[in-house]
């Protein structure tokens, strides 16, 4: 008994000792890339994006790299879940896509931004700031673009991801301004804005090659109507320089299938 105080005696005081002992802390800021704020002159604002950049991306470097563009890219949206998908699928061992800049286009207003004009009032009554996606769209195309070119090493390949009303706007540019991007990911697209016109819109035809993916999860018979509806109307152009996937996913809904849907689109699009 005597022994068995002396050792717990013992055990107690080196407990108590090695509280007391300081805790060297070293820490480094983690880096994935960086936040870069510009004056839009069409917008008339701010905007910020969040880009995420390869490891061992170096201004001075040669290589150029392709661009992925997101809406609703702001960084407690989908910027750090896609950009992480991006980095393991460029894995040398995965090797689903290349290394790519994803740039995140963080939100102001996205009803705003990613809705065209509608004459319906019940539409503009709900989302009073709706109907301006024509603007953005030059903003995307005459001052985005060109200011990633300017400042960042790309490849000339660009790639836009789009979710919800992201997916009626990457639909909107997909049918009026193809040549923007060379692949469209369009998941769960809001195609019942403005009682679905936009289905009914002939598209613009163009010359170069397009990589097509939509897919939408169980969201609702209008919902998984309108993508396949989107998907029928696409399938004409599946020729020579375009190719077009659609995925339904039966376990996911509107909140949970962009994930999935863009690693599947990663894999039938790059892979």
């Amino acid at each position: 008994m005597k022994s068995i105080l002396i050792l717990s005696t013992i055990l107690f005081c080196n407990l108590v000792f090695a509280q007391n002992i300081p805790i060297t802390k070293s820490s480094t800021q983690l880096t994935i890339g960086e936040i870069t704020k510009f004056h839009s002159e069409i917008l008339n604002e701010d905007r910020t994006l969040n880009i995420y950049l390869p490891h061992g991306y170096s201004k001075d470097s040669v290589k150029k790299y392709p661009v992925i563009y997101l809406l609703d890219g702001t960084i407690d949206e989908d910027f750090i879940h896609i950009a992480g998908l991006v980095q393991f699928g460029s894995f040398s061992w995965i090797n689903m896509l290349p290394e790519t800049i994803v740039v995140g286009i963080s939100n102001i207003d996205r009803k705003r931004d990613f809705t065209f004009h509608t004459d319906d009032k019940e539409y503009t009554k709900e989302f009073p700031t709706t109907g301006h996606s024509a603007p953005f769209i030059d903003f995307i195309e005459k001052e985005l673009q060109p200011f990633i070119k300017t400042n960042y090493k790309t490849n000339g390949t660009k790639t836009i991801i789009g979710q919800s009303l992201g997916g009626l706007l990457a639909t909107e540019i997909l049918f009026k301004k193809p040549e923007l991007f060379d692949n469209y990911i369009i998941v769960s697209p809001s195609l019942w804005w403005d009682n679905e016109s936009l289905l009914e819109y002939t598209p613009t035809s163009y010359k170069t090659k397009k990589n097509i993916y939509v897919a939408v999860g169980k969201e609702g018979k209008i919902m998984e109507r309108e993508a396949k509806a989107l998907y029928d109307k696409l399938k004409p152009l599946n020729k020579k320089n375009t190719k077009i996937y659609y995925h339904f996913f039966e376990k996911q809904n509107h909140a949970d299938a962009l994930h999935l849907a863009v690693y599947d689109a990663f894999e039938k699009l790059f892979k």
